[in-house]
């Protein structure tokens, strides 16, 4: 599913993952970085519906 302009403009943008995961570990919620289709950034989301997560996140 391609990502809305409209998400993709309030969102915080960042350089790679690693920028983006210090970022939601700095939030401390349960966060992901994903590739933006449409900014080709990376943004955060909390869906994990359909997403490959470590077994280790899951008890963390």
């Amino acid at each position: 599913m391609r990502t809305r302009q409209s998400v993709c403009a309030r969102k915080a943008r960042y350089a790679s993952a690693a920028v983006a995961l210090d970022a939601a570990k700095v939030a401390g919620l349960a966060l992901r970085p994903y590739r933006c289709d449409r900014c080709w950034q990376f943004h955060l989301t909390s869906r994990t519906k359909g997403k490959w997560m470590p077994i280790t996140s899951l008890y963390s």
